[in-house]
């Protein structure tokens, strides 16, 4: 499955991906309750649409976030979504790519996309390159790249 997630809130554009989930802002924050790994694996306690993210994203086999530079990380909006996942780990640990992490529930997947949109910093795009490739490990994907663009117009002209 491809899964798209984006900030890019009110943007009319078409994209070839079988689920995209908008971030835009109206999900509650992960209340660090744990209940996703150990009460009901990979189901958040919040009753949304997010209830399901950690499935969701786990069962992704490639993963595009488009996002706006936040100094150096992703949007506030695209943050609430990820911390809402973290059910597609387990709460035991493993050496992969010679760092602890958490066990992967979902298993290996292929690719991990992320695209940066506005403006950002040399020493920022470092701070993109190791988040995204220590993302991609944590996660379990296999490839990863990120891609900076000086606008939303412009990431939405090279992805579709």
């Amino acid at each position: 499955m491809k899964l798209l997630i984006h900030d890019m809130i009110g943007a009319e554009w078409s994209f070839a991906a079988d689920k995209v989930i908008v971030a835009d802002g109206r999900y509650a924050p992960c209340k660090g309750c744990f209940h996703c790994w150990t009460k009901h694996p990979a189901r958040c306690d919040y009753k949304d649409s997010l209830e399901e993210i950690a499935r969701v994203l786990g069962e992704a086999d490639t993963l595009i976030i488009v996002t706006r530079n936040c100094y150096g990380s992703y949007s506030p909006q695209v943050k609430i979504l990820l911390d809402r996942a973290i059910g597609t780990s387990t709460p035991l640990s493993t050496y992969r790519g010679g760092k602890m992490h958490h066990g992967l529930r979902y298993g290996k997947k292929d690719v991990f996309l992320v695209s940066v949109y506005g403006p950002v910093t040399e020493k920022e795009k470092a701070t993109w390159r190791l988040l995204v490739a220590n993302n991609a490990v944590n996660e379990g994907y296999l490839r990863h790249r990120v891609d900076f663009f000086p606008s939303s117009d412009d990431v939405k002209e090279a992805l579709t």
